[in-house]
């Protein structure tokens, strides 16, 4: 479940909250206790588990593939393959 962070228009009490996506957005300050709470917009923080994602996969070999160079003279955009010609 995702974090929500809120702030109270009245007493500016910042908190943050877990809720589920399809959970009503909080109204009362868990402070002041008015109905005044705002969502903030906030960055996601979300890290890619599993087989096949690591830091390193698009970090910069100091090599350049194939894919930096640019085509050849009169082959398009894929060497021939394509009517990009």
């Amino acid at each position: 479940m995702p974090f929500y962070e809120y702030r109270c228009a009245d007493c500016g009490h910042e908190f943050e909250a877990m809720q589920k996506m399809s959970d009503e957005p909080l109204k009362d300050c868990p402070e002041c206790g008015k109905p005044a709470l705002v969502k903030l917009i906030s960055a996601a923080g979300f890290q890619l588990k599993g087989g096949g994602w690591y830091e390193t996969d698009f970090k910069g070999s100091g090599k350049s593939s194939s894919s930096d160079k640019a085509p050849a003279e009169g082959s398009g955009c894929c060497g021939g393959s394509c009517a990009c010609q």
